[in-house]
Protein backbone atom coordinates (compact mmCIF):
# COMPACT_ATOMS: atom_id res chain seq x y z
CA UNK A 1 0.00 0.00 0.00
CA UNK A 2 1.79 3.25 -1.17
CA UNK A 3 1.87 6.24 0.54
CA UNK A 4 -1.57 8.13 0.20
CA UNK A 5 -1.20 12.00 -0.59
CA UNK A 6 -1.24 14.17 2.04
CA UNK A 7 1.10 11.88 4.53
CA UNK A 8 3.94 13.80 3.39
CA UNK A 9 3.21 17.04 5.40
CA UNK A 10 2.32 14.89 8.80
CA UNK A 11 5.52 12.79 8.32
CA UNK A 12 7.63 15.70 11.22
CA UNK A 13 4.64 14.90 13.21
CA UNK A 14 4.59 11.25 13.24
CA UNK A 15 8.16 11.82 14.44
CA UNK A 16 7.32 13.48 17.04
CA UNK A 17 4.29 11.25 18.46
CA UNK A 18 7.12 8.00 18.12
CA UNK A 19 9.15 9.64 20.70
CA UNK A 20 6.13 11.38 22.81
CA UNK A 21 4.00 7.76 22.89
CA UNK A 22 1.77 7.05 25.71
CA UNK A 23 2.78 3.92 28.51
CA UNK A 24 -0.39 2.20 26.50
CA UNK A 25 1.75 2.92 23.09
CA UNK A 26 4.86 1.72 24.75
CA UNK A 27 3.90 -1.12 25.97
CA UNK A 28 2.02 -2.41 22.99
CA UNK A 29 4.34 -1.05 20.85
CA UNK A 30 7.25 -3.41 22.89
CA UNK A 31 4.26 -6.85 22.44
CA UNK A 32 3.70 -5.77 18.60
CA UNK A 33 7.64 -6.35 18.23
CA UNK A 34 8.29 -9.08 20.35
CA UNK A 35 4.87 -10.87 19.95
CA UNK A 36 5.69 -13.40 17.21
CA UNK A 37 2.84 -12.22 15.33
CA UNK A 38 4.94 -12.90 11.79
CA UNK A 39 3.65 -9.74 10.39
CA UNK A 40 5.60 -6.34 10.61
CA UNK A 41 3.35 -3.74 12.28
CA UNK A 42 4.46 -0.04 12.09
CA UNK A 43 3.77 2.89 14.74
CA UNK A 44 2.87 6.24 14.58
CA UNK A 45 2.26 5.86 10.22
CA UNK A 46 0.47 8.49 8.10
CA UNK A 47 -2.15 7.61 5.75
CA UNK A 48 -3.45 10.57 4.08
CA UNK A 49 -4.41 13.25 6.71
CA UNK A 50 -3.97 10.65 9.75
CA UNK A 51 -1.57 9.27 11.57
CA UNK A 52 -2.31 6.05 12.56
CA UNK A 53 -1.30 4.35 15.98
CA UNK A 54 -0.36 0.80 14.64
CA UNK A 55 -0.54 -0.32 11.46
CA UNK A 56 0.45 -3.72 9.77
CA UNK A 57 0.08 -2.99 5.65
CA UNK A 58 0.43 -6.40 4.74
CA UNK A 59 -3.13 -7.67 7.01
CA UNK A 60 -4.89 -4.50 6.16
CA UNK A 61 -4.86 -3.85 10.01
CA UNK A 62 -4.97 -0.22 12.01
CA UNK A 63 -5.06 -0.67 15.69
CA UNK A 64 -5.41 2.32 17.55
CA UNK A 65 -5.42 2.65 21.30
CA UNK A 66 -7.51 5.19 23.19
CA UNK A 67 -6.68 7.74 25.86
CA UNK A 68 -9.31 9.55 28.00
CA UNK A 69 -9.36 12.52 25.42
CA UNK A 70 -11.56 9.80 23.77
CA UNK A 71 -14.20 9.58 26.04
CA UNK A 72 -17.75 11.39 25.49
CA UNK A 73 -20.33 11.66 23.04
CA UNK A 74 -18.20 14.21 20.65
CA UNK A 75 -14.99 12.73 20.92
CA UNK A 76 -16.99 9.34 19.87
CA UNK A 77 -18.41 10.87 17.12
CA UNK A 78 -15.72 11.46 15.96
CA UNK A 79 -14.10 8.44 16.24
CA UNK A 80 -16.53 7.02 14.22
CA UNK A 81 -15.69 9.09 11.58
CA UNK A 82 -12.46 8.76 11.46
CA UNK A 83 -12.62 4.69 11.65
CA UNK A 84 -15.16 4.81 8.63
CA UNK A 85 -12.73 7.27 6.70
CA UNK A 86 -9.67 4.71 7.72
CA UNK A 87 -11.56 1.93 6.53
CA UNK A 88 -12.50 3.46 3.18
CA UNK A 89 -8.83 3.43 2.70
CA UNK A 90 -8.79 -0.62 2.26
CA UNK A 91 -7.65 -0.69 6.47
CA UNK A 92 -9.61 -2.89 9.24
CA UNK A 93 -9.65 -0.67 12.42
CA UNK A 94 -9.74 -2.39 16.27
CA UNK A 95 -9.46 -0.11 18.85
CA UNK A 96 -8.62 0.01 22.62
CA UNK A 97 -8.43 1.87 25.54
CA UNK A 98 -4.96 3.13 27.06
CA UNK A 99 -6.40 0.86 30.08
CA UNK A 100 -6.95 -1.98 28.24
CA UNK A 101 -3.29 -2.32 26.94
CA UNK A 102 -2.09 -1.48 30.46
CA UNK A 103 -4.39 -4.34 32.38
CA UNK A 104 -4.45 -6.91 29.95
CA UNK A 105 -1.36 -6.79 27.63
CA UNK A 106 -1.63 -10.27 26.74
CA UNK A 107 -5.31 -10.18 25.75
CA UNK A 108 -5.30 -6.64 23.43
CA UNK A 109 -2.40 -9.22 22.02
CA UNK A 110 -4.85 -12.06 21.58
CA UNK A 111 -7.65 -9.74 19.80
CA UNK A 112 -4.52 -8.51 17.52
CA UNK A 113 -3.74 -11.78 16.54
CA UNK A 114 -7.50 -13.22 16.05
CA UNK A 115 -7.67 -10.02 13.62
CA UNK A 116 -4.83 -11.58 11.75
CA UNK A 117 -6.38 -14.78 11.34
CA UNK A 118 -9.78 -13.50 10.01
CA UNK A 119 -9.26 -12.68 6.65
CA UNK A 120 -10.20 -8.77 5.62
CA UNK A 121 -12.90 -8.45 3.30
CA UNK A 122 -12.31 -7.75 -0.30
CA UNK A 123 -12.19 -3.72 -1.72
CA UNK A 124 -15.59 -2.93 -3.13
CA UNK A 125 -14.87 -1.78 -6.75
CA UNK A 126 -15.60 1.88 -5.61
CA UNK A 127 -12.91 1.91 -3.17
CA UNK A 128 -15.78 2.55 -0.19
CA UNK A 129 -15.46 -0.58 1.46
CA UNK A 130 -17.81 -3.33 1.57
CA UNK A 131 -21.69 -2.84 2.29
CA UNK A 132 -22.93 -5.87 4.64
CA UNK A 133 -25.11 -8.15 3.37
Amino acid sequence: MPHPKGSDRLTPLARDLRRAQTPAEHVLWRLLRAGGLGVKFRRQFPIDKFIIDFVCLEAHLAVEVDGDTHAGESAEASDRVRTLQIQARGLRVIRFSNREVLRSPEGVLQSIRDALSTPSPPPSPDGRGSKPS
